[in-house]
């Protein structure tokens, strides 16, 4: 079992609260916003610890709304739930648990929440440059100014000529092309993203 098979569930539920859930939101677990409300975070992990409850806490200066998310049958929970229910009342954090597990990953919501992040999240940036990589792919080498058009991305040439991954280079003044490290990243990423 992974903290990321708790992000399945925990979406689900908060999906059916009308929120929209995202995962990896600004070093948080989970991230949920729903109109005209602050956002809810909650920190996953497989067990009930100190380090969670301290997390949860720095979480408050985000939202009101943290909330510590963990198996149903965890060991301290199981045997002292009475006073732990207390404890995180008077902290102001709730809790979520969770009685089964799944893993599900959704297009538009690529990173499971609790993952570790060896090989980096998908963020905002890399999605962009994910869009970008797969046209040039596509297209070939293209005018930095013509892939921004072509992407209806503005900051496509900042994202070309950064290469903050190594996956362009440029092959003359303002035209770009695909390099294997980008061909590589291409089959790790996967099918373009939602931007």
């Amino acid at each position: 079992m992974k903290e990321s098979d708790l992000y399945g569930p925990i979406k689900r539920f908060l999906e059916s609260q009308r929120y929209e859930v995202k995962g990896e939101v600004k070093d948080c677990d989970v991230g949920a916003v729903r109109a005209g409300e602050p956002p809810v975070v909650v920190e996953l992990k497989l067990t009930l610890t100190l380090d969670l409850v301290l997390q949860a806490v720095a979480r408050l200066v985000m939202t009101p709304k943290v909330y510590l998310g963990v198996p149903r049958r965890c060991g301290p929970l199981t045997r002292r739930r009475r006073q732990i229910l207390k404890l995180l009342r008077m902290l102001g954090l709730g809790l979520v648990t969770v009685e089964h597990l799944r893993r599900t990953v959704r297009v538009g919501d690529p990173n499971l929440g609790g993952t570790a992040m060896k090989l980096g999240i998908v963020t905002a940036y890399r999605q962009r440059a994910v869009a970008i990589g797969h046209f040039l792919q596509e297209q070939g080498p293209t005018k930095a100014s013509a892939v921004a058009a072509a992407t209806g991305d503005p900051q496509a040439r900042a994202i070309l000529s950064r290469d903050v991954y190594g996956w362009f280079e440029r092959q003359s003044i303002g035209v770009y092309r695909l390099s294997p490290r980008g061909t590589e990243a291409l089959v790790q990423w996967g099918v373009p993203r939602e931007r």
